[in-house]
């Protein structure tokens, strides 16, 4: 079976419908796929060809979009690049890929030193060439790699297939269903699965996308307001900052506003309690760059009574726990499904990524009777005290219960006694002594589990997905 050019498709299925906005700009199918094939006939003029690797290295605004979907029709292969990353990050992950083409956005060309590297004002100033697109593509083949945080090790640049990208948006439509008025509020990074994605389940769906630059609280709050937009993606952190935001402005959530997907980690039931309040529907989500996005996600009509569960797997996946024989018990995470990766590239091509067709995730969970998966943590983040096993995001949970906390963070540091014992740091909201904090845990945890001290910081080390780096506090203790 192939598939139909996704671009061409939509664009032919419904031209007419909004696909993007920024700021006061908004384009149509039909336009945007025009311009795609105009950029498409400048790569070929380029130099790029079928297969062709070209790596990416660009803020979020519309000629990113456009250029990622110019690439999708010449049919080769895009590595995005991480922003945030240094000069020697970013060298690590071109010479592995072994890009043929670099694209920077020109307010990044600071950050890559690379004889490979063209600007976008430079590709916009070629003469394109006659180029007609193909009508169907290949479900194996690769659309996108992206490279993993690194929270493991070197990381690994994860390829994501037609096949990957279809069936992931697919399965998430099954869950959360569709509409032709839906808008996707996108300001979490283009470069990684889960801005990615939102532009993917755009052409499958006929869906518009609400681009924004980055997050920002206070204009995310009034999008909300405005009932403009549906849906949104976030993670712990950002929802927090904007429920914040939206008590302080004492704004109101706007009734057409649909669905919060939250991932990156589990997210504090307190969140999703106060997000309710605003009627808004939080479904806490569990995928990787390894699975396409979403694995699993909780249904709206599951979402009071799993509070914490990251759901069910979606209509096409599989998941389950390593070595467990009854529910609660804890073990890695292993899934199975057409959402999950083929294989890396690079480095790491001859790594198996499946083991007897499961995909070992390294994270941490359980399933309960009614087979609802809860994530516990990483497990390169277990911290072992006195032969106890401790996950940080158990600690992290209560000490955001705390109504001066605003953010937490917990890894564990060496102990002559016990081997490891856990420590936190917190960014507050509002004043408060740490050992107030302390025996807020104390009335909450196991005492093995209490965090030994609490420091006090003004952030905390995040990626730019604004998951929390753990491995990083390790060396703040």
């Amino acid at each position: 079976m192939m598939y139909p050019n996704w671009l061409s498709q939509r664009a032919y299925l419904n031209g007419n419908r909004m696909a993007l906005s920024f700021e006061d700009q908004q384009w149509t199918f039909a336009e945007l796929n025009g311009i795609a094939l105009e950029y498409a006939g400048k790569l070929a003029a380029a130099g790029v060809t079928k297969n062709s690797r070209v790596a990416f290295l660009s803020k979020s605004h519309p000629e990113f979009v456009m250029l990622m979907y110019a690439c999708m029709h010449a049919g080769c292969e895009m590595v995005m690049l991480n922003e945030r990353l240094s000069k020697v990050e970013l060298a690590y992950q071109l010479d592995d890929s072994k890009a043929d083409l670099v694209l920077v956005d020109d307010a990044l060309k600071d950050k890559i030193d690379s004889p490979l590297e063209m600007l976008f004002s430079e590709l916009q100033k070629i003469e394109g060439i006659a180029f007609t697109p193909e009508a169907e593509w290949n479900p194996e083949r690769t659309i996108s790699i992206m490279y993993t945080s690194g929270t493991t090790g070197s990381p690994k640049g994860v390829r994501q297939t037609a096949e990957n990208h279809f069936s992931s948006s697919v399965s998430s439509a099954l869950n959360i269903g569709i509409a032709p008025d839906d808008v996707w509020l996108c300001t979490v990074p283009l470069f990684h699965i889960s801005g990615f994605s939102i532009l993917m389940r755009s052409l499958v769906y006929g869906m518009g996308v609400r681009l924004h630059p980055k997050f920002d609280a206070e204009q995310c709050a009034y999008e909300l307001q405005s009932g403009l937009v549906t849906h949104m993606s976030v993670v712990g952190v950002t929802l927090e900052r904007i429920l914040s935001t939206l008590k302080e402005l004492d704004l109101e959530v706007s009734p057409r506003f649909k669905v919060m997907l939250a991932g990156g980690g589990p997210i504090p039931p307190n969140y999703i309690h106060r997000a309710g309040s605003y009627g808004m529907s939080v479904l806490q989500t569990y995928g990787m760059t390894e699975t396409s996005s979403q694995t699993t996600t909780l249904q709206p009509d599951d979402a009071d009574r799993k509070v914490g569960s990251s759901g069910k797997p979606l209509f096409l996946y599989q998941v389950r726990i390593e070595g467990s024989q009854n529910p609660g018990d804890i073990g890695e995470i292993h899934i199975r499904g057409p959402q999950v990766t083929p294989g890396y590239i690079g480095k790491f091509a001859g790594r198996e990524v499946q083991q007897d067709g499961w995909l070992h995730t390294g994270d941490m969970g359980y399933l309960d009777d009614e087979g609802f998966l809860y994530v516990v943590d990483r497990r390169s983040d277990l911290i072992v005290s006195g032969g106890e096993n401790i996950y940080p995001a158990e600690i992290e949970k209560v000490l955001l219960e705390h109504p001066s906390v605003r953010e937490a963070g917990v890894c564990g540091t060496q102990h002559d006694q016990w081997g490891e014992v856990p420590v936190a740091f917190v960014v507050l909201q509002d004043d408060v002594e740490k050992q107030e904090l302390v025996e807020f845990c104390q009335t909450r945890l196991a005492s093995y589990k209490v965090p030994k001290w609490i420091r006090k910081v003004d952030s905390l080390p995040r990626n730019a997905s604004n998951k929390l780096l753990r491995r990083e506090l390790k060396t703040w203790d």
